[in-house]
């Protein structure tokens, strides 16, 4: 008898531990945050196919899309869900991502601003969201909008030195010298080894009086 309990025993742990190994490799989030994005892709695939309005799955889908760069798709599928949930702050703003990189600067910037005009002033993407509207605003030649926007980004994360320098090359063009120079420092305080931060500041250095 107490060598069937046993038996009995090992199965039932070797069972609990294949069911929690399968759950750990079809959770969609957990292969995102690994870095598996075509295999967090497809387990939002299947469970689209079971449940068609499960707004996580698209979620999570177009994060991945991103990452992998497949931005046409992650338009299509944040649209899809968007139609399920049209308020879903994430889905409007991994939508902005997508049409960013593919250049649609309006439709991009459209949804950055619906994000930050929603979203809780510490949500997780607001610094994220201002930096790509900053970003599109100096492909305009709007320097003056981009350092509005890239202020805000740093103000939000202001240990991210790329997001510094991009606001040194908005002032910098908008002939802001003496600003883009206090942003050209503050990038190079954050990572002394940059050479963009250092060129700037060469660049600004004598403008400034």
């Amino acid at each position: 008898m107490k060598k069937i309990f046993l038996t009995l025993t090992v199965l039932f742990c070797i069972s609990n531990a294949s069911l929690f190994a399968q759950t750990q490799q079809k959770d969609a989030l957990v292969l995102y945050h690994n870095g598996k994005y075509v295999e967090s892709v497809q387990v939002c695939e299947d469970e689209l196919k079971e449940n068609p309005n499960r707004i996580e799955s698209y979620v999570v889908m177009c994060w991945s899309l991103v990452k992998n760069k497949q931005y046409a798709e992650a338009e299509q599928r944040a649209t899809e869900g968007l139609k399920i949930s049209a308020f879903d702050l994430r889905l409007i703003e991994i939508l902005g991502e997508a049409r960013y990189y593919l250049g649609k600067n309006a439709g991009a910037m459209e949804q950055f601003q619906k994000y930050v005009a929603s979203a809780q002033d510490n949500g997780s993407r607001v610094g994220s969201a201002y930096y790509f509207m900053g970003e599109i605003y100096i492909r305009q030649g709007r320097y003056q909008h981009a350092d509005i926007s890239l202020s805000s980004a740093v103000k939000k994360e202001p240990l991210i030195d790329n997001w510094w320098i991009r606001l040194g090359y908005a002032r910098e063009m908008a002939g802001n010298y003496l600003e883009s120079l206090e942003a050209y420092d503050e990038a190079l305080r954050l990572n002394p080894s940059s050479v963009d931060a250092s060129r700037g500041r060469e660049r600004v250095k004598d403008k400034v009086r």
